[in-house]
């Protein structure tokens, strides 16, 4: 390994100038995927700081496993969630939410990395059932949330201690997100283009469990990575 590392890092820096974002040996690879339904398509693009999450990502789009499912999971003002492999041809009505590949995902939690509307997050079981907080292997959820207020941000902070910039406030006051979920769940990804879709996918009407009662199908691709 040691006799390589000399080649790796000239590598590295060598691309860092063209198209590092893209090359899957670099440390900063950040590959794109588009998630393509009836209301738009979303580009998003993986975060190369959880790169556990972002390398299961890719290899679940390239192996088709989100092709026809449903964004099965929609609450306005909150978040669209999908990835629920029993969500395919599942007939109306049906509950859905339990489903994954068999694996869960170590929690990759960075402090950079907040809850703003449109970033991806990867869904999870529950705190008491998951003390991990270890991410479902494939049912993730994009942020639509709603503006935060500098006043309720400090409310925030104080009860759950976490410490924003000033950057980071403004940028929840003027975009929005869901920052009550910041360091709980693992964010890994941002939408990059069409962001409006998600509040075509958001006011879909749903049932009580919010399950649209129109299903809303994805189809997942690489762009570029």
């Amino acid at each position: 390994m040691k006799k390589y590392y000399f080649f790796l890092l000239i590598t590295v820096l060598l691309s860092s100038c063209s198209k590092s974002i893209y090359n899957p040996k670099s440390p900063v690879y950040s590959p794109i995927v588009e998630i393509q339904t009836e209301f738009g398509n979303m580009e998003i693009v993986l975060y190369s700081e959880t790169p556990k999450h972002r390398d299961n990502f890719v290899k679940l789009v390239k192996e088709g496993y989100y092709d026809s499912l449903l964004f099965h999971r929609v609450i306005n003002n909150f978040m669209i969630q999908g990835g629920d492999p029993q969500s395919k041809n599942a007939k109306p009505g049906v509950m859905l939410g339990n489903g994954g590949p068999g694996y869960t995902i170590a929690a990759e939690f960075v402090d950079t990395l907040l809850h703003f509307k449109g970033v991806l997050s990867a869904a999870r079981m529950g705190d008491q059932a998951n003390p991990k907080k270890e991410s479902s292997g494939s049912q993730f959820y994009i942020v639509q949330g709603q503006k935060v207020s500098p006043a309720l941000m400090k409310q925030m902070q104080a009860r759950n201690g976490n410490k924003y910039t000033e950057e980071q406030q403004k940028k929840y006051a003027e975009t929005g997100g869901t920052p009550h979920l910041d360091g709980s769940y693992t964010v890994f990804g941002e939408v990059i283009k069409g962001l409006e879709v998600i509040d075509k996918i958001a006011v879909a009407q749903c049932n009580r469990a919010n399950r649209p009662l129109k299903d809303i199908v994805m189809k997942i691709i690489m762009k570029k990575g």
